[in-house]
């Protein structure tokens, strides 16, 4: 079993470290994260847990904003101090709400309860549940930004391009504004839909829907417009690219 934990407090997820490996100490855990930006960055990463071990509230905010920014299908047992999100807990993954301080039975039992409720030794429905969480979780359809203290997730559709800035990329939104994000062009390919953002170069990543023109340049290379976006602001379609964007744009 791979577990996650998300826990801000040390001491406390020390103690689960402890419980988990007098429980079973085949259980493998994956790390523990400290804040809602990084378990956004890590829950798109693999291997994915197989459980998560989940406290409300975090170092930015309350553990909920990861629901909110992205789709978790993976199970999660509260972990808690705060007895008055039991309700909101329910209407995600939770297999359980375990208050604070954890007791090493209940644990154990919010362990065999996961166990119950979704181990599965058939190979083939194990492999079937593992492929329909890829498919539907493919492409990233959030983006959590921080604007100072605050955060703000802005929806994919409201993107209208990513680029390079000195080394630094950034998201730009339909109003023209840059917010710097911690993903490189390389990984954002993997995670945005290919049907709706293209990398026209080296340095940006556009999104179809942001396009308003297309004009011929220089070098054989197509100059696009970009809705709110000013004229010296140059969006160029590089020379080896113009012949798959073409294709891509005319699907």
């Amino acid at each position: 079993m791979n577990l996650l934990i998300i826990e801000n407090e040390k001491p406390a997820s020390d103690k689960l470290i402890r419980i988990l490996n007098k429980i079973d100490k085949s259980i493998t855990i994956l790390g523990v994260i400290e804040t809602v930006e990084e378990a956004i960055n890590r829950l798109q990463e693999k291997p994915q847990p197989d459980v998560i071990l989940m406290d409300i509230q975090l170092d930015d905010g309350l553990c909920f904003e990861i629901f909110e920014t992205m789709k978790v299908d993976i199970p999660v047992i509260f972990t808690t101090a705060y007895d008055e999100y039991t309700l909101k807990a329910f209407k995600v993954n939770s297999v359980d709400y375990l208050l604070k301080p954890v007791d090493e039975n209940l644990l154990k039992s919010a362990l065999a309860k996961y166990k119950k409720l979704y181990a599965d030794n058939d190979p083939f429905k194990r492999d079937f549940k593992q492929l329909m969480y890829e498919f539907r979780n493919q492409y990233k359809s959030r983006f959590l930004i921080k604007i100072g203290d605050k955060f703000r997730s802005v929806p994919a559709r409201e993107i209208s391009h990513f680029h390079i800035v000195e080394r630094s990329v950034f998201l730009c939104d339909y109003q023209g504004k840059d917010y710097g994000i911690d993903n490189s062009l390389e990984q954002l390919q993997n995670m945005l839909d290919p049907r709706k953002f293209f990398r026209i170069n080296r340095e940006c990543i556009v999104n179809i829907e942001a396009i308003t023109l297309m004009n011929s340049y220089s070098s054989s290379r197509l100059q696009l417009n970009l809705k709110n976006m000013g004229k010296s602001d140059l969006f160029v379609v590089s020379r080896e690219k113009v012949a798959d964007f073409k294709r891509w744009i005319d699907k």
